[in-house]
């Protein structure tokens, strides 16, 4: 039985898969928040690097070539391996076949690296020598802190309030890369002060810390601001996995019925999933392509289609995405890379078309499944990942009760070993399900529509 089926340094792709220029309904534009008129490169320019920019607009060309720089750093890490699930499978005693996309091989632990590296690549190319940006969990500020290092770039990183708190070492992993760590909301920006005003002891939200990494970029000479998550340039890059994971399920001589990644604003989701709907787009190939998202922050499963903010502030561009508002604020999970209240638009127009699922999951069932993954497999997950794996579960169990063998495939995003604080926490029995009423959620929503005349 094999284990691991890996790839050689030659197999890492060169090129990323654009996937919206094989979308037969492409997503709405985005649109400029003062004229609400369809950006332009030149609009996304003060804030990112121009080459960025141009991916972000980007919906023509299907293939985007890699630079040979950032494949040489790739190689750091890549190509990941893709693993059979043997222990799990015999855990739950199900006749699936499940296989992990393993990215938490990576230097910083998570696949986050995957855009950090391209990100800061192009800042530099450019000749930008400061750049900022938001983190949740922590794993893209310490993925792009490990890049900016690299790259010689300055870094400033927002890191949300109670994530600073609850996830010391990474913001620990961020410093040791040379990045300055902030916690959000903070008294150094314009958006971070008029929150602590009107909400003293906010814990934060993605949504702020975005809002004072954006304001500080556009104040800063010479600085551009880069981003984990949602736009369509980050999952872009993120396809790196599923090319991967395309070419070693082709040696393990399987195709997945279904390909699962959890869900903040859609990096992993988007990079396992991509290319493989690539196949259901052009060849009408079936396959089951499933968000797994926090039931606490359920922007797919219950939230609005509509144009909104990407931050709280309102500084983004007005995106058509799935939401919960940009006024939402989340419950403090552990899951602090999913606390997020809207979805790329790219994931908003495909779950619009009905191309991908989504499910929402509770906290304490994430980590009931991390404690049985990390024991069948021993890899302790991160909460973010544990999501899918929950999912996973889910639908190993469904296809024994069918008495079905199917293939599942899913992403593990990252390890939890610099999370094991909320581990102690769910063996102390201190975490607890929260979940929506739908008189909040429509608290934060109904005022969307206004947003766009």
């Amino acid at each position: 039985m094999k284990k691991k089926i890996l790839l050689s340094e030659n197999d890492i792709p060169r090129s990323w898969y654009n996937i919206v220029a094989d979308m037969k309904n492409k997503p709405l534009p985005p649109l400029h928040p003062a004229t609400k008129k369809p950006l332009e490169v030149s609009d996304l320019e003060p804030i990112f690097a121009t080459e960025l920019a141009k991916q972000e607009l980007n919906d023509t060309d299907r293939w985007i070539e890699i630079p040979e720089p950032i494949r040489e750093l790739y190689k750091n890490y890549r190509p990941t391996p893709l693993v059979r699930a043997y222990g799990l499978e015999k855990a739950l005693d199900t006749p699936a076949h499940i296989y992990f996309k393993n990215e938490s091989v990576s230097p910083v632990g998570s696949h986050k690296l995957n855009s950090a590296i391209a990100q800061a690549y192009y800042c530099k190319e450019q000749g930008i020598t400061n750049i900022t940006t938001e983190t949740g969990a922590g794993q893209w500020g310490a993925a792009l802190s490990y890049a900016a290092s690299h790259f010689d770039l300055n870094l400033a990183v927002y890191m949300v309030k109670i994530s600073y708190h609850q996830k010391p070492y990474r913001r620990s992993i961020m410093q040791a890369y040379g990045a300055e760590v902030i916690a959000s909301p903070s008294m150094s920006t314009k958006a971070g002060r008029k929150i602590i005003t009107e909400n003293p002891t906010y814990q934060g939200s993605l949504g702020t810390a975005i809002s004072e990494a954006i304001e500080l970029a556009l104040n800063t000479p010479n600085c551009r601001y880069t981003l984990g998550s949602v736009l369509n340039h980050v999952s872009l890059h993120q396809t790196i996995i599923g090319l991967e994971a395309e070419k070693q399920m082709e040696i393990a001589g399987e195709y997945p019925d279904i390909v699962i990644g959890c869900f903040g604003g859609g990096s992993n989701f988007s990079g396992i999933t991509f290319p493989f709907l690539r196949h259901k787009l052009t060849e009408g190939k079936e396959v089951r392509l499933i968000a797994a998202e926090p039931a606490s922050c359920p922007k797919l499963t219950r939230g609005k289609f509509e144009y909104d903010f990407g931050d709280e502030a309102g500084y983004t561009p007005l995106l058509p995405m799935y939401t919960l508002g940009h006024n939402f604020a989340p419950a403090n999970i552990h899951a602090g890379g999913l606390r997020y209240h809207g979805a790329g638009t790219i994931v908003s127009q495909l779950k619009k078309d009905g191309y991908i699922e989504a499910v929402d999951v509770k906290q304490l069932d994430t980590f009931e499944a991390a404690i049985l993954f990390a024991k069948a497999e021993g890899i302790i997950p991160a909460p973010e990942s544990s999501h899918a794996i929950h999912t996973a579960i889910q639908e190993a169990l469904k296809a024994k009760e069918e008495g079905r063998q199917k293939t599942i495939l899913f992403n593990l995003s990252g390890h939890g070993l610099i999370d094991m604080a909320a581990y102690d926490r769910y063996f102390d029995g201190e975490l607890s399900n929260h979940e929506l009423g739908d008189e909040e959620i429509a608290k934060t929503t109904n005022t969307l529509e206004h947003l766009v005349p």
